[in-house]
């Protein structure tokens, strides 16, 4: 009937004791850790997954660009031809006229003289196209009018082409028909006072001064554009959106209707 030694459950009790802490140990400390590092690891992959991304779309994207320049960079130079006028106005006004107009900017190969060859500096090539310039040069003798026009891009570019045709031009009065630190009104005065007979500049400020009547392109027998030359950014004159826009203006202000009627032909450089 007596309780034997060590059955108080002193031993069991301390057994149910030491395995209570064993169980609170094991909730506090299992636990905790397990979801630390379950949530870590998503929101680690959450924030790499986006800046892999936005690496990938800005590589592509210079990718492209350095392929567009290294093609240009890397194209062999091909000499305009009159075709390549014929394909641009018919691109350009496409959506604005009606068949039979647009039939109407049809210009014949007669319009046309010798393309540029890429051979040639400005003034071999004008020496070749006009062989008696001299002659047609000492004729001429209209105000607010020149005998030969060399359509450019830029004011820049303008001086560039002046200062490599001294062999060509010899005596003859050349004016700049450009926008850059020269006022219309300065250009109009020029025209009216003396005999210019040849004209190098940009179709914008040339539009212009024929809009307000200080220069008459009548006259005009050579209309030479600058056709082949690239700027840095490896662009021709007419690959400009705002440059072929102007140019097509100015080609409808009786440029258009001179080739028609002969007296004017046109030259790609």
């Amino acid at each position: 009937d007596s309780i034997p030694p060590g059955g108080d459950g002193s031993p069991e009790a301390s057994d149910g004791e030491g395995g209570g802490e064993t169980e609170v140990m094991q909730q506090e400390t299992v636990p905790v850790p397990v979801p630390s590092e379950e949530t870590r690891q998503p929101k680690e992959c959450f924030l790499i997954q986006p800046k892999e991304r936005k690496e990938n779309t800005t590589k592509t994207r210079k990718r492209r660009k350095k392929k567009i320049t290294d093609v240009l960079a890397k194209s062999e130079p091909k000499p305009g031809l009159p075709e390549d006028l014929q394909k641009l106005m018919k691109d350009y006004y496409s959506s604005r006229r009606s068949v039979i107009e647009l039939e109407e900017l049809n210009l014949p190969d007669s319009c046309f003289l010798k393309a540029n060859d890429l051979t040639h500096s400005l003034s071999s090539y004008l020496k070749e196209i006009c062989p008696k310039w001299v002659k047609l040069r000492k004729n001429h003798s209209e105000k607010k009018s020149v005998l030969m026009l060399i359509v450019c891009g830029s004011a820049t570019r303008a001086l560039e082409l002046i200062r490599s045709m001294t062999a060509f031009r010899g005596d003859s009065k050349v004016i700049k028909l450009f926008a850059k630190h020269i006022k219309v009104q300065e250009q109009v005065k020029l025209l009216e006072k003396r005999v210019v007979h040849l004209g190098v500049g940009t179709p914008g400020r040339i539009k212009e001064l024929v809009k307000q009547g200080g220069f008459n392109l009548n006259p005009l027998k050579f209309l030479v554009f600058d056709w082949n030359w690239r700027d840095q950014k490896l662009r021709r004159m007419m690959d400009i959106p705002e440059i072929r826009k102007e140019v097509f203006e100015l080609l409808e202000m009786g440029v258009l209707s001179l080739c028609k009627s002969e007296s004017l032909k046109l030259g790609l450089f």
